[in-house]
Formats: C-alpha cells, structure tokens, sequence
C-alpha cells in the first residue's frame, strides 16, 4: 500500500514538472516569437498635441521594422493616469504598451491625492523617445522682452505678470515656479486647458507670457506674432538656433525639459523590454525619425531603460521638491 501510494505521488509530481516544462517552454517560444500578433499603444490623451503625433510617428516607424501593425489608441483623462492605468492593469506579454511623458509619471503622483496606480511600480520603462524643448514666449508689444527684463519687472511693487500655461501642474507650470524659486521672480500661473487657448491669448495680449513647448510656438514665432524669450533646454533649439537658452540669459543652472517615453506593465518579461528598446532606438536613429521630432520640437534620444529609469528618479524627486515648495495641487 505505501510503495502504491508512493508511486502514485512521484507520478503527480512528474506530471506536475511536465506541465511547469510546457508552460515555461511555452512562454519562452512566445517571447522569442515575439511580436506574433498586433501590439496596441494607448496615448492618455486626447488626439491632436505634440505628444500624441509623436506618439504616431514612433508606432509607424517602428511597426515597419518589426512586422507587426501597432495600434494607437487614445485614452484621455485626468492628466494621463486613466491611460497609464489601463495599461499598468493589462497583461505584462508586451502587446499592450502606454506613451508616457513627465507630466504622467513624474508630477501626478505629486499633485493627485489618490492615484490609480504606482508609476514607477506599475510600469517598466521601454526607453525615451525624445526631450521636449520648451520656450517662454512674450507678446510683442510686452514692454519686458528679455529674460532678464522679465523677472526684475515681477520684482518690482504693484507689479502683476502673468503667464500662461497648458494647465495646472504641467511640465511648463513647474518650470515656471522653479524660475521664480531659483531668482525670486514672482510670475503668476494663469492656468489653461490645453494650450491652444493661451497661444490665442497671448498673441492678443491678454497676457504677456506663455510657457510652452517649441513646436507650438514656432510659426508664431516665424511670422513676428510672438517675441521668442529664451529656451530652457540645455542647449538651443536646432528649429530656433538665434533664441537663446535660459542659462546663457543669465540664470545659471537652469534646465526645464519635458520628456516622452514608452512604458510597458510591470513583470513584462526582460527579454521583450531589451528587444522593443532595441527596435526603439533603431527608429530613433534614423535621420527620417530624428527630422520629424525636431519638427515637434523633440529631441532624439535612444538609450537604455535603465538610464531612462534612473532619470526618471531624478525628476521624480526634483519635481517632488518644486511642487511642495509651490504648494501645487491638481485641484488648484
């Protein structure tokens, strides 16, 4: 009876080990037969901006070299975190991705009082498109045109400017408050929803300022209907190569960039991430690519995931410290 038993045990646990062999054998013939099927990038926002166009042109380019059609949908709201929530939630097997930028993975877990997910738990980096370049615009009219000439007419007594930005909590409002914690400027945040409505104001001279991303400004700009202040990137604008950085306007040490990426579930398996990171930089190097974001004022950047990681935890904790210090809330 006990060698019986005995046998019938070893027998489940054989069949046991055999069905964890096929089970394993099968997840690595799909991850090395990956991708077999469509892959859907959801873009958490409405159609249209900067971020979802260049959100199009990486699943276009990218669907070329790797065989399989990529489908972009658009799941807009609450900055981002319905999209990037649905794709935290889905299957890690690398067919459902999200694009994400700074604003979703770096600022909201600031500012939201409940999020719907972890951003940096929740969600593997894929790799960084590209940098946003962003740019301080002034009607022309303004009778401060300089960087300079700006911050010390806030300073002055009685004196009010204000500035426009996509919303509350955007990359552009952050950098905004971080100008005035670095030089004392006191420039005040007049919120919009998107930024279509500020450019029109602007340009009206309803308020002097916007902060905004350079693809946005750029015809304005062209056509004199907007004054150019500085760029708050690194290094200047290749599309705006006489507007000059933040720092060369005097304000030492300032850099203010957006950034977009693709992110994956959590758990997705390492060798899908390594292999859409390498397909991802192979787009991104391409002169065709690197032409069409410098179009959307986006720099080109491939690189590995775990440098985009360790950014990424760098701006989450400088974003941290801005946003506590400005008081900044999603509500505000």
């Amino acid at each position: 009876m006990f060698n019986t038993t005995t046998k019938i045990t070893r027998r489940i646990r054989q069949c046991l080990m055999g069905l964890a062999l096929i089970a394993t054998s099968a997840t690595i013939h799909a991850q090395n037969n990956f991708p077999n099927k469509p892959i859907r990038l959801i873009v958490p926002f409405a159609p249209g901006g900067v971020t979802d166009t260049s959100g199009r042109l990486i699943a276009d380019q990218l669907s070329r070299r790797i065989g399989q059609t990529i489908i972009v949908e658009n799941k807009p709201g609450a900055s981002g975190n319905i999209g990037a929530a649905m794709v935290a939630n889905s299957e890690p097997d690398g067919y459902t991705l999200v694009l994400g930028f700074d604003g979703t993975i770096a600022i909201n877990p600031h500012i939201f009082a409940s999020m719907p997910l972890d951003t940096i738990k929740d969600l593997t980096p894929i790799g960084k498109i590209g940098e946003t370049i962003l740019i301080l615009v002034a009607y022309p009219k303004f009778q401060a045109q300089t960087l300079q000439q700006i911050i010390a007419l806030s300073k002055q007594p009685g004196q009010t400017i204000n500035f426009g930005s996509s919303g509350v909590a955007s990359p552009q409002h952050i950098a905004v408050e971080l100008l005035n914690q670095q030089t004392g400027s006191k420039l005040v945040h007049i919120p919009y929803k998107g930024g279509g409505q500020a450019m029109i104001d602007v340009q009206a001279g309803v308020i002097p300022l916007v902060y905004t991303a350079v693809a946005g400004a750029y015809p304005y700009i062209k056509s004199g209907r907007l004054n150019a202040v500085a760029v708050s990137s690194q290094k200047r604008a290749p599309s705006l190569p006489d507007v000059p950085t933040f720092m060369e306007s005097g304000v030492k040490d300032f850099v203010a960039s957006g950034w977009v990426g693709i992110f994956a579930p959590s758990k997705t398996p390492q060798t899908v991430i390594d292999y859409l990171n390498k397909e991802l930089n192979a787009v991104l190097s391409t002169p065709e690519v690197i032409a069409k974001l410098d179009t959307l004022g986006i720099e080109a950047t491939p690189g590995t995931p775990e440098k985009f990681s360790k950014e990424i935890a760098v701006d989450l904790k400088r974003y941290g410290e801005i946003i506590k210090a400005a008081n900044i809330k999603a509500d505000n």
